[in-house]
């Protein structure tokens, strides 16, 4: 297990967050089983504990808005022989004047709009109540001491304690809340040494990638004097001696505009307990090779330090490794075939075991001896499966195997050999994340949740092979009143498709229930059963929430994957709306009830199933959204996703992005969605020049009668870290705006509380 953790809070239980997938995140994510996303973003009329929303007398449309200009200029671009018109190319210098007077006018339209609606203070009034419970992150033990993260529940950040045993009082650690007053500061990652006495953590400000480092004096909880700048994408990694830690940055950058030039050529460092950055010393990097980023992770017996090397967010990986014990000795290229993807797991002396999908796209376990590493060599531990292997870990000498069974959780453990030995028993069908550890721990923690289940913490024994619950939420509601089901449908090429549809029970299919769709589909990510606060203030009111495992995403392995990606990326398109379809044909909904949202690759979900299909929806949300295919690669650390996406720059490629780009496929006279884009000012990871260029073009061509707006943040970014006020905000407007574009009535039942105790 990767010796750090990376935090991932977006206002949820620890498994569930605002669906912004981490482009470049995903090797730290598949080593911290804790990080996930979340599917909120949701909307409706709410009726509970008597509180019920009526719609306004008046409607709001378009025709009562006046947008602001959005100029046009003179710009094309030759593509291969095709000339293609980017009039709102200005839109990309978000920090101009121009575009700093037009983002300022937007708002002013939106929140004009939005503050009209009767139901908006209703809602946010209802989300703050639902928010307000006491949600944990997944504890863990390091020299005598647990650590454990905890947001009483209108915190705008986590706050992270020690304990010293799993009964005793919680001791602030580090506190973000206190580090700006507007909670829009952010602890994005730690990593704790051997024996616990020291922390080095991550912080983002403003939602940025760009983190800033710092060591904390766990005894005192006091800072040291380090600071690490222009770290991104990058965990810690400590020697066992606890003089120092392994990371991962860039150069600082050059010119006026540092939060948004492209990012190449990351150098992976040793920083020294006490010494100035200027003086770590550089370990690894590759001056030939300016795509190439690293992972430094040493390994639990502090014999090598293991290098994981990717390039952008390509599944395939190349693993090398230096032997500390030997500090002159060179980096050891030892997996740099770049045919599959590698996951280091642990080892055993020279043995080194790896999670990959190589000759097994569903994910296997394999030994490699350092000493005899040829292939002929290598063994198989644990055989691929009929499930998808989605992690491993290795604790108290066992391995704790993660599959994804239809896109939900379960769990196994083996011995070293591959024996079987037993199966986790878990709380319901949901998702189950965590179970980190070391060899020589005989527990082990866990969180669990579901569509209806907040996100529940479990400690499991190894030894008796029993899992014993240890913090539970008490949330306003009871989870009787919900029920959840998986259907499975065919895509437009007939691929099996699953969904997962959650609603109230009794709900009568008779095609006017409002629906919200919400998809991903993209770079190996998997989307799970997991609880968010919106998603149940949806289902209160009698709306129906549908979850589609989309190809593009990793819940059947690397061919569901690569079903998804390049050339053949309308696949994901057309899972999508055959999903739309699906719900409408089986009464669940009809298109005037359909709402669709996704977030970052699921805004161009959004975007492109809303220009191909605009009749088949009556609402749009796409947030953060990748909506200019041909120049995304041009920004921060946009070329990356062209592993996934291709690139405009091949001829073959640019034929498919052009055909499915957002921005290139509106067209003038149509009567597209209602639509409230979501972006913000500070996001350097999908700048929000895509969101600002598509919603210019949307203002122009759109010829229907409902609003199309865009709500840009400020000091906000792709998503990671943003504050709790912010997240009900922002909720209670996409909600607001759904309210009034799906012309949605109360419905006069209520819930039914019902609080269980915390243990």
């Amino acid at each position: 297990m990767r010796p750090s953790a990376e935090v991932h809070e977006f206002g949820s239980p620890p498994t569930l967050k605002l669906i912004i997938f981490a482009f470049m995140n995903r090797e730290q994510k598949e080593k911290n089983p804790g990080w996930s996303v979340s599917l909120g973003l949701l909307a409706g009329a709410i009726v509970s504990g008597g509180l019920e929303l009526q719609l306004p007398a008046a409607e709001l449309t378009s025709t009562a808005l006046v947008y602001p200009e959005s100029k046009k200029i003179e710009q094309s671009d030759n593509f291969h022989g095709t000339w293609v018109a980017d009039p709102y190319r200005w839109l990309e210098n978000s920090d101009s004047p121009e575009s700093k007077a037009w983002i300022e006018a937007q708002n002013k339209v939106t929140f004009g709009y939005l503050s009209q609606v009767p139901a908006r203070d209703q809602l946010k009034q209802r989300l703050t109540r639902l928010w307000n419970y006491e949600r944990y992150g997944v504890p863990f033990k390091e020299g005598g001491r647990y650590f454990i993260s905890k947001n009483d529940g209108l915190q705008n950040q986590s706050v992270l304690y020690t304990m010293e045993s799993l009964d005793a009082p919680l001791k602030v650690l580090l506190d973000p809340n206190k580090l700006s007053a507007d909670g829009t500061v952010a602890l994005t990652g730690y990593a704790m040494s051997d024996g616990g006495d020291f922390m080095a953590y991550g912080l983002s400000t403003a939602g940025s990638d760009w983190q800033e480092w710092r060591v904390r004096d766990v005894r005192t909880a006091q800072d040291l004097p380090d600071h690490l700048q222009w770290v991104k994408f990058s965990g810690a990694s400590w020697t066992h001696d606890a003089k120092g830690i392994f990371y991962s940055r860039y150069d600082e950058p050059v010119g006026t505009n540092k939060l948004k030039g492209v990012n190449y050529y990351q150098k992976l460092y040793y920083h020294r307990l006490g010494s100035a950055q200027t003086e770590d010393e550089l370990v690894y990097h590759r001056p030939d090779q300016k795509e190439w980023g690293f992972d430094g992770d040493v390994t639990e017996d502090d014999q090598y330090l293991i290098i994981s090397i990717r390039q952008g967010t390509d599944w395939r990986n190349r693993i090398f490794y230096k032997d500390l014990k030997a500090p002159q000795s060179r980096v050891v290229e030892l997996l740099n075939d770049f045919d599959a993807a590698y996951h280091f797991i642990g080892n055993d002396g020279p043995v080194f075991w790896f999670r990959t999908d190589l000759s097994a796209p569903r994910g296997r376990v394999i030994a490699v001896d350092i000493t005899k590493p040829a292939r002929v060599n290598w063994k198989e531990t644990i055989p691929e499966a009929l499930e998808k292997l989605s992690n491993v870990s290795l604790v108290k000498n066992q391995f704790l195997v993660s599959y994804l069974k239809d896109a939900r959780s379960a769990v196994k453990v083996f011995r070293f050999d591959g024996t079987f030995v037993r199966d986790v028993d878990l709380p319901g069908i949901g998702t189950a994340a965590g179970f980190g550890g070391k060899r020589t721990d005989i527990e082990t923690f866990y969180s669990f949740t579901s569509f209806t289940t907040p996100g529940a913490v479990y400690r499991y024994d190894l030894t008796k092979g029993q899992s014993t619950l240890i913090r539970q939420p008490k949330v306003d509601f009871n989870p009787a009143d919900f029920e959840t089901k998986q259907v499975f449908y065919s895509s437009k090429d007939g691929t099996r498709v699953p969904m997962f549809i959650s609603h109230r029970k009794g709900l009568a299919l008779n095609g006017e229930n409002p629906t919200y769709l919400f998809g991903y589909g993209g770079f190996n990510i998997s989307l799970t059963p997991t609880f968010s606060v919106p998603n149940l203030v949806w289902m209160e009111m009698g709306g129906v929430f549908a979850l589609p495992n989309l190809r593009g995403g990793g819940e059947y392995g690397e061919e569901w994957h690569q079903g998804g990606m390049k050339l053949k990326k309308q696949n994901v398109f057309d899972d999508f709306i055959a999903a739309s379809e699906w719900l409408v044909a089986n009464k669940y909904t009809s298109s005037e009830k359909l709402a669709i949202g996704g977030g970052s690759n699921g805004g161009l979900l959004v975007g492109a199933c809303m220009t191909q299909r605009p009749g088949l929806f009556a609402a749009a949300l796409p947030a953060v959204g990748v909506m200019d295919m041909l120049r995304f690669h041009k920004f921060t650390i946009g070329w990356a996703w062209t592993s996934d996406y291709g690139s405009s720059e091949i001829p073959e490629e640019f034929k498919a992005l052009y055909a499915y780009s957002p921005l290139h496929n509106l067209k003038r006279g149509t009567r597209y969605p209602a639509t409230l884009i979501t972006t913000a000012d500070h996001d350097d990871r999908v700048v929000p020049g895509h969101s600002f260029k598509f919603a210019a073009a949307l203002q122009e061509t759109h010829r229907g009668e409902t609003p199309v707006l865009i709500r840009i943040e400020t000091k906000a970014g792709h998503g990671a870290g943003k504050p709790t006020t912010k997240l009900i905000e922002e909720a209670a407007d996409k909600w607001a705006f759904l309210v009034q574009s799906l012309r949605l009535s109360a419905n006069p039942r209520s819930t039914s509380p019902n609080k269980s105790e915390t243990r």
